[in-house]
């Protein structure tokens, strides 16, 4: 992700600083950027002319101090990342910015032992970063408005969509991921086939199913993600035996080169995914799991399958509304579409919904019954078919609207 993140600021000119206190990672850390401005659409992206010169790459981290934006996105463990950001904090100037990238840890949590939390936000990008244009900018408990609309000011700059959610673990990409992800991981250990569930999704129109979506992540990066979650959503969420058992046979995904599917290179372009077969080491793990967990075999079809998969995505995303996490249900259906890929044709996961209505919408969860909490009808859900709204009328006491903040005053100078 920092290679990424680091692109997609060269690309728009803004210097960078690169900080890394693995020797190996600094030595090949020009070459992965350069990949990773290649890796834009449309294909071939040019590299843009003199970037190199606006790039400093160092393994002290006082090389960061002059920045006015600071992004930090090491691994996804609340130890190791509180203590950068108190370490960052204290060599940055008064007026910088402080932000990280965690993908499902609190911004407030991260926050509680800065000196200036009120200059420290959440500034999440959505993998793979070229593909993925949203950012989640997340305001903390003690965030301020000037920081939020600095911020809001920065990504347009670097051509980002970004929407701005309250604090809260996984935010919203990653609240939608994870019901996707988990009944995916189900309906391979209840016979689905990995091709079965990658059909449903693309004849719905998605570029990149789900499982191809995991491989594309890392498998280890959703195990790490998934544990913070399920301590938060112990009753929606718990460890796939499968995405375990995927793990520790080292089958990450696309950087192994094995996951769901095989790859012949971690650099080949993701449109060749649709050309890739199932890597039968992970079907054997999938029968090896589920015959241990004696999980019984379901018929499924391309309609039941793409149901179970966007059902407890529209019951979580009705939580994150309950929970005014967002302003507009729009905000979720931007963070469907632009961070983890959802049809553009079909408007957004609210929109489909909203096709629906929510009265049939509750028809069709109670196929869904035997799933348990991660598939029960929300309060929100259930007066919305009493009072016969749809999402997207949505307004007041429902989900009261917030004013969106902005300013011209952005975090220019460097990152």
């Amino acid at each position: 992700m920092g290679s990424s993140i680091a692109a997609a600021h060269l690309r728009h000119a803004v210097p960078v600083v690169v900080y890394d206190l693995d020797p190996q990672v600094l030595d090949s850390a020009v070459q992965r950027i350069a990949e990773q401005i290649a890796a834009y659409v449309p294909q071939p992206s040019p590299l843009p002319e003199g970037w190199q010169s606006q790039l400093t790459i160092s393994d002290n981290l006082q090389a960061a101090a002059a920045c006015d934006l600071v992004i930090e996105c090491i691994l996804e463990s609340f130890p190791a990342k509180s203590a950068l950001l108190v370490q960052l904090e204290s060599l940055l100037g008064q007026q910088a910015v402080l932000v990280s990238n965690t993908s499902t840890i609190p911004i407030g949590r991260l926050g509680a032992a800065l000196t200036r939390p009120e200059r420290f936000c959440g500034f999440h990008f959505c993998h793979p970063v070229p593909q993925r244009p949203l950012v989640e900018i997340v305001r903390g408990p003690k965030t301020s408005a000037h920081t939020i609309a600095r911020l809001l000011a920065h990504a347009r700059r670097i051509g980002r969509i970004a929407i701005v959610v309250q604090d809260g673990p996984g935010f919203v990409v990653n609240r939608l991921l994870f019901p996707l992800a988990s009944e995916a991981l189900d309906l391979l250990l209840e016979g689905a086939s990995i091709e079965a569930i990658e059909q449903a999704t693309a004849e719905f129109g998605w570029a990149k199913g789900p499982l191809r979506l995991l491989d594309e992540i890392g498998l280890d990066i959703v195990l790490q993600g998934g544990v913070v979650l399920s301590e938060s959503f112990p009753e929606r969420i718990a460890a796939s035996p499968l995405l375990v058992a995927m793990v520790k046979q080292g089958l990450l995904g696309r950087k192994s080169g094995a996951g769901f599917f095989v790859y012949s290179s971690p650099k080949q372009p993701a449109s060749a995914d649709a050309l890739r077969q199932p890597n039968p080491a992970a079907q054997a793990i999938i029968d090896r799991v589920a015959s241990q967990w004696a999980r019984p075999a379901e018929k499924h079809t391309p309609q039941t399958i793409l149901m179970r998969l966007l059902l407890p995505m529209v019951l979580e995303a009705s939580r994150i509304i309950e929970e005014n996490k967002v302003q507009d249900p729009r905000d979720i259906d931007l963070a469907a579409i632009f961070g983890l890929g959802f049809p553009e044709l079909q408007g957004g996961l609210l929109w489909w919904a909203d096709t629906f209505g929510p009265t049939r919408l509750l028809n069709m969860l109670r196929s869904l019954e035997h799933l348990g909490a991660r598939a029960q009808p929300t309060p929100l859900l259930r007066e919305m078919a009493r009072r016969d709204v749809r999402f997207y009328q949505l307004t007041g006491g429902a989900m009261p609207r917030g004013r969106r903040q902005d300013s011209a005053d952005d975090c220019s100078g460097s990152l």
